[in-house]
């Protein structure tokens, strides 16, 4: 239920799929998700990605075009237990009304194989549509069986452009978002929040209600929401996790830049880890393999400045370790590159791996 205290992103949330804004490459004209829902047979669903970017939202948009019942649990306080119980009562509601029940799992990811096993069975069953939501790439945390019996789709941040439709038609709405009230907002602070927000379109909203109701009434009784309001309501937003994709795709996308020559990108990745909290020696590892694997005899002192950076970093720490980083990754991406090294001995351990095993010569 709605009321005035319910936030401003929950209150202005699409209610049908032509008010969804973002994820075209699901969503758009003749996309398999998309003509699923408008013909209304839709099988078991999986939404991944980031947080804020309509996952919960487009759940309940299926669930009110399949006219059906909408049942939210997280996984990380259910318990498979309390899902059945909510699909018990669903076949009581098929067969006696006739209505159908969208039971939609926030954070899926936290059951267990066991746990999501037993969902099968009964998710199969007419009238129960099972919608699961993760922030995780769902092949590596959901087992196979429950992936191949849904469709799934991943959900990406929202771009700048998007953000900034949603706001403007939030700031329009008069029954639901803040078209009543008097606000005076420049295009500056709504672009600054849409920015900052980095896809999360709940973010920026949330930036938007408290800002303008944190904000003094000027004395001709309006709301003025400039950049300093705007840069006073939200705060950057670096989504990083120290073990999971997140973690791994960065790393990936840091070695790459160095390897590829790309400075500035190489420094962006590193300082979005050092600002995630990643282990500065982990990093310092990296480059080391880098400058072996990579660069190798194209310039061999790289590999000495690499392990004096490792070892410079366990003694030094943060934040200090952080120039060592960024000087060592400078260096690196700025070096001529070569990778015969590695590929030798690749080759080489192939031969011994599938040739005749050679006998050393007496001479040797």
């Amino acid at each position: 239920m709605v009321t005035p205290d319910t936030p401003l992103a929950v209150r202005v949330r699409p209610q049908k799929l032509e008010e969804f804004v973002g994820q075209k490459h699901i969503l758009g004209e003749g996309k398999l998700l998309r003509r699923a829902i408008v013909s209304g047979k839709v099988p078991s669903l999986i939404f991944f990605g980031a947080a804020g970017t309509g996952k919960t939202t487009l759940g309940l948009i299926v669930a009110k075009s399949l006219e059906a019942e909408f049942h939210y649990l997280n996984a990380a306080f259910s318990s498979v237990a309390e899902v059945k119980k909510i699909i018990i009562e669903a076949r009581k509601r098929l067969a006696q009304d006739g209505k159908k029940t969208v039971i939609f799992i926030d954070e899926i990811h936290r059951f267990n194989k066991l746990q999501q096993e037993s969902l099968i069975p009964d998710t199969e069953r007419a009238g129960i549509n099972l919608i699961g939501a993760t922030i995780y790439t769902p092949y590596y945390y959901l087992i196979p069986s429950l992936i191949s019996r849904s469709i799934v789709g991943e959900f990406k941040p929202l771009q700048t452009q998007e953000i900034m439709f949603i706001l403007k038609r939030a700031l329009k709405d008069k029954e639901l978002g803040l078209g009543n009230v008097d606000i005076q907002i420049t295009n500056k602070a709504l672009e600054y929040i849409a920015v900052a927000s980095s896809g999360d379109a709940r973010k920026a909203l949330g930036a938007l209600e408290i800002g303008a109701f944190s904000t003094p009434v000027s004395r001709d009784r309006k709301i003025v929401f400039n950049l300093d309001t705007a840069q006073e309501s939200i705060q950057k937003n670096i989504f990083y996790d120290r073990d999971r994709r997140y973690h791994y795709d960065t790393i990936s996308a840091f070695i790459k830049s160095v390897r590829g020559s790309d400075v500035d990108s190489a420094l962006y990745w590193l300082a979005k880890m050092i600002k995630g909290g990643e282990d500065p020696r982990f990093i310092a590892r990296r480059l080391v393999i880098l400058a072996s694997e990579d660069i190798g005899n194209a310039h061999p002192f790289c590999l000495v400045l690499a392990t004096s950076c490792f070892k410079a970093v366990e003694c030094v720490g943060p934040p200090e370790s952080d120039l060592i980083l960024a000087q060592t990754t400078i260096y690196l991406a700025s070096s001529p590159k070569s990778n015969s090294a590695y590929l030798a001995i690749d080759r080489a351990k192939r031969a011994v791996e599938e040739e005749e095993t050679k006998q050393v010569p007496s001479h040797l």
